[in-house]
């Protein structure tokens, strides 16, 4: 899904981690000397006081409101493991490092993540979900929230609940921004039932402020074959046009292109001066699986765009960067302990020692997740 190198992939069953592919090598977008970087039209400036209408009460976006000092505080909604990093094991985190204030749901409780061959746990139903935000608001901490950010979703109640929270948290804050993976399929493989597609389709776009789909995804949210870059600009406008204000395709492959992975991005923000609204990142895959890769770029997406608002370029570049360096960290690691990597979900060698060692370094990179390298290029685009 992304791109330091990887093809990551999740469960078709529950776990929130998500095909993807990782990235590795790129530069620097437009005029990027220092960290900044994108945010989309609803993403309020940290500070900044804003109205809700004369019948709710005024909701600021401020450290006293959100309680983070970036004035930013999230609502995740995500699987969550004991042990190993995928959902919000793999989110939170990095979102924290970032000074971002984050409250979780756990849509699923598993003891590991289902790239093992066993594991055991509970999923969380929709009634459950609603029951908990029914109590945030009951203490009036519904409208605390800046962002909302949700991933692997599995049945049709619990997607129908979150277009709820959705509703409900923007009641209360009119500019939340609301970041979704919509975790679909990948290579031409549902992850989910067939009914929830149309859920998807018609509705997501509709309230998402910003979209991450693979290739797969965005033509499952489109109908349009996403396989260059002038199709995945269409399926961008698509999206566009239904409402989405920033999309970024994770992992478009070309044709003509074989062996690297781009990332395409579109935004109908207004842009600082010379930085672009639509812009590719282009990287050399690495035949390498990891889990939990696509919440991780999920999560930097929602932090750096939080931090930048207005340059696209950066905030995707600081993303890969700070993936790339979690997943050179963790081959580095696995290869000292004498573990062989794995191709794909169903490669022979994966077993449980290989999913252990391959489980993603995070505490062990968090300086670079706090301060990437700007080691990609972008190219910005008409």
């Amino acid at each position: 899904r992304i791109h330091v190198a990887v093809a990551m992939s999740f469960s078709p069953n529950i776990v929130s981690a998500q095909p993807l592919k990782l990235l590795f090598r790129p530069r620097k977008p437009c005029g990027l000397q220092s960290p900044a970087v994108l945010r989309h039209p609803r993403y309020p400036s940290p500070g900044v006081r804003r109205g809700r209408s004369t019948q709710r009460r005024t909701v600021t976006t401020s450290m006293a409101t959100s309680g983070s000092p970036s004035g930013a505080r999230v609502l995740s909604i995500q699987s969550h493991v004991v042990h190993g990093h995928v959902g919000n094991k793999s989110a939170v985190f990095p979102m924290q490092l970032l000074n971002i204030e984050v409250d979780f749901i756990n849509s699923v409780q598993f003891s590991n993540h289902t790239g093992y061959k066993q594991w055991r746990g509970t999923v969380m139903t929709g009634e459950q979900l609603w029951e908990l935000v029914e109590g945030l608001e009951m203490n009036e901490l519904a409208g605390s929230y800046t962002h909302l950010l949700t991933g692997y979703i599995a049945s049709e109640s619990f997607l129908e609940t979150v277009m709820k929270v959705v509703e409900k948290l923007r009641f209360h804050n009119p500019d939340l921004i609301y970041v979704c993976d919509p975790v679909m399929g990948d290579d031409g493989q549902l992850y989910l039932p067939k009914e929830l597609v149309p859920i998807y389709r018609d509705k997501l776009p509709k309230v998402a402020t910003v979209l991450m789909p693979n290739a797969f995804e965005a033509e499952q949210l489109t109908g349009i074959s996403v396989n260059s870059i002038a199709t995945g600009l269409e399926a961008c406008q698509h999206l566009h046009a239904q409402g989405t204000e920033t999309v970024v395709l994770t992992s478009v492959e070309d044709a003509g292109n074989p062996g690297k992975l781009t990332v395409l991005a579109s935004t109908t923000r207004e842009q600082e001066a010379g930085c672009p609204q639509r812009l590719t990142l282009e990287v050399p895959l690495l035949p390498v699986y990891f889990t939990g890769t696509g919440d991780l770029f999920s999560a930097l997406t929602l932090g750096w765009l939080h931090h930048h608002p207005d340059n696209l370029g950066l905030a995707i570049q600081k993303t890969v960067s700070g993936l790339q360096a979690v997943l050179k960290r963790t081959l580095e690691q696995a290869e000292k302990s004498k573990v062989e990597g794995v191709s794909s979900r169903h490669d022979p060698k994966r077993n449980p020692t290989t999913c252990r060692e391959l489980e993603l370094k995070l505490v062990q990179s968090q300086d670079d997740i706090k301060s990437p390298s700007l080691d990609f290029d972008i190219t910005p685009l008409p």
